[in-house]
């Protein structure tokens, strides 16, 4: 298994460069290209964006910082992910896509000192971001799924499952 959630791992990064590449070979000398329109109802350009802060551009600046806070938090998720795959495959598989995200960006911020952004939503004013960004937000959103109310149905279960083995121990006796 743990050799799966590695390979998964990979898969994910390779995929996140694989579309920051483009978005450095293409997208760059273009700036901007229409994407997702019906009519004069836009949803979604592609726009390149260097980004060398956090979320939304918080941070601008702070390279150093991002790259050794973005390293603790991988080398803590790899742990957790490790402890918790015998748990639970869909806290694992939240854990995985967050890493894959952390990895992705962090790629960058060694390599460029700047993240690679490129998915602009148009619909509403909202921030330009990449493929390890989505990764990270939907594993953000699956977590407070999981917490909210996978984790409280898992716990009911471990002590109702923890009960009825004390009292068959007792009626054993």
């Amino acid at each position: 298994m743990p050799i799966l959630l590695v390979a998964a791992i990979v898969l994910l990064i390779i995929s996140d460069q694989a579309v920051k590449y483009w978005a450095v070979h293409y997208l760059k000398e273009k700036e901007s290209i229409r994407f997702i329109h019906f009519g004069d109802f836009k949803i979604l350009d592609l726009t390149y964006l260097e980004n060398d802060g956090a979320m939304f551009g918080s941070m601008s600046g702070q390279r150093w910082f991002l790259i050794g806070f973005t390293s603790l938090v991988i080398a803590a998720g790899l742990v957790i992910m490790f402890i918790t795959m015998k748990r639970s495959k869909l806290l694992t598989a939240i854990i995985l896509l967050f890493l894959s995200g952390g990895i992705g960006n962090l790629i960058d911020r060694i390599r460029q000192g700047y993240v690679v952004d490129m998915f602009e939503v148009k619909l509403f004013n909202f921030a330009i971001f990449n493929v390890a960004d989505i990764y990270v937000t939907v594993a953000v959103a699956l977590l407070m799924i999981y917490v909210i109310f996978v984790e409280p149905k898992e716990s009911r279960r471990k002590k109702q499952e923890a009960s009825a083995a004390v009292k068959e121990a007792e009626g054993n006796e």
